[in-house]
């Protein structure tokens, strides 16, 4: 039987003692025991169904962790206060110094400065490869090495991992493959590739109302717990917790998910399609003259499509600002960061999301500086909005170079 995300979500119990068809906020910064041998054994970790304090974990967290961990396929979840939350204690629960860790050199901007700027204060330090290059990978990996941490569709250039390939090359040499799948939920399932842990910013397409921050890690029962440990969790002890009633909130919205994933895919693979049809530089995993249109196609999971991310590139920064501020004017979209909005939002992203990693870099990894980002909205009349941005392209005089160029 193939693997469902939404079948896994459709198919879970969230009723409480209270019979609601939505489970209550326990709104809660502390619990209490029946008995004090139960606090003890909660404190050292040997407790199950008990919660100590809402640092640690709330029932109105574990119900939307449970979910999480249904639809990723792992053993257990554990959700933070914001994508940065689940990823910097992730990094940091596993690595101790003199350690390092290969990652992605197309990142998102602030796991990069993170991971390049932040961990050598503590003697960690990281080798940045192509998240496409498998031998590049491997050639990296010396006895230092703790972990590979690659986004299964990179921000912002959308190059996809090969993670079964990837994990292959982990599992050689026992480190832990970390995959951030914020912008593809559904669409791939990182664990059941091969991942080890996987995380999340839930504030982008998991939560769709760009109304509140989360971030969410997901992985053997193991290492969830190790994060939560009382002693020495990073988790814990960094003190990054989702609110109940933010974690109450993405847990509804995360119903609905497969029904926008869909959309947004439909949308993003129409104007894309589009886009290349009239000949603006456009790069989305759905095309076939993406590079890894092959590999993603094997990888994803049916009925998602390709995710609601592409980038096109009109040349340069003033033709780039100039489309976006007039896009935002006549009402196609916002000129906004972040993603999985019911509007379209765009940015540039190197001066917005990618702006951390240096110029030099930019330029050596491919994000030019005409480089727009699109997280396309659920638009109902897609066909519409394709007119209205050709119309817009007009106007800045993008597409009139374009052809020309083309001609």
């Amino acid at each position: 039987m193939k693997f469902d995300p939404a079948n896994n979500l459709q198919d879970l119990n969230y009723s409480d003692n209270h019979k609601g068809v939505n489970p209550a906020i326990t709104d809660s910064s502390t619990f209490t025991f029946d008995k004090a041998q139960d606090m003890l054994d909660t404190f050292e970790g040997k407790s199950d169904g008990l919660f100590l304090y809402s640092r640690h974990t709330s029932p109105s967290g574990q119900f939307l962790s449970d979910a999480l961990a249904a639809m990723e396929g792992s053993e257990s979840a554990h959700v933070t206060a914001s994508g940065m939350g689940a990823i910097t204690p992730t990094i940091l629960q596993l690595c101790n110094s003199g350690d390092e860790i290969i990652a992605s050199r197309t990142i998102y901007g602030g796991t990069h400065a993170f991971l390049q700027n932040y961990l050598p204060k503590f003697n960690i330090h990281t080798k940045f490869v192509s998240p496409t290059d498998v031998k590049e990978i491997e050639n990296a990996i010396n006895n230092n090495t703790k972990l590979i941490y690659i986004e299964s569709i990179s921000n912002p250039l959308l190059e996809v991992a090969d993670i079964p390939t990837i994990s292959a090359i982990a599992k050689k040499h026992n480190i832990k493959l970390v995959i951030d799948n914020t912008f593809s939920p559904m669409v791939l399932s990182p664990i059941r590739l091969g991942a080890d842990i996987v995380v999340y910013s839930l504030t982008k397409y998991i939560n769709g109302a760009s109304d509140t921050l989360g971030g969410a890690i997901c992985g053997s029962t193991e290492f969830i717990n190790s994060l939560k440990s009382l002693n020495d969790g990073s988790s814990m002890l960094l003190g990054s917790v989702l609110d109940p009633i933010r974690a109450s909130s993405i847990t509804k919205n995360l119903r609905t998910l497969h029904l926008r994933m869909k959309q947004h895919s439909n949308n993003a693979m129409y104007l894309s399609r589009k886009f290349e049809e009239i000949g603006i530089k456009v790069s989305y995993p759905g095309l076939a003259s993406h590079p890894q249109n092959h590999l993603i196609t094997k990888l994803k999971n049916e009925g998602f499509g390709y995710s609601g991310m592409f980038t096109i590139d009109v040349g340069s920064l003033e033709k780039a600002n100039l489309l976006m501020e007039t896009m935002q004017k006549v009402n196609i979209g916002l000129l906004a960061v972040s993603l999985g909005f019911y509007k379209t939002l765009f940015s540039a992203p190197g001066t917005s999301t990618s702006s951390e990693i240096s110029i030099k870099e930019q330029h050596k990894i491919g994000i030019g500086k005409g480089l727009i980002r699109f997280s396309i909205g659920l638009d109902h009349d897609i066909e519409r909005t394709f007119q209205n941005i050709k119309s817009c392209m007009v106007s800045t005089g993008i597409l009139n170079n374009y052809s020309a160029n083309k001609n």
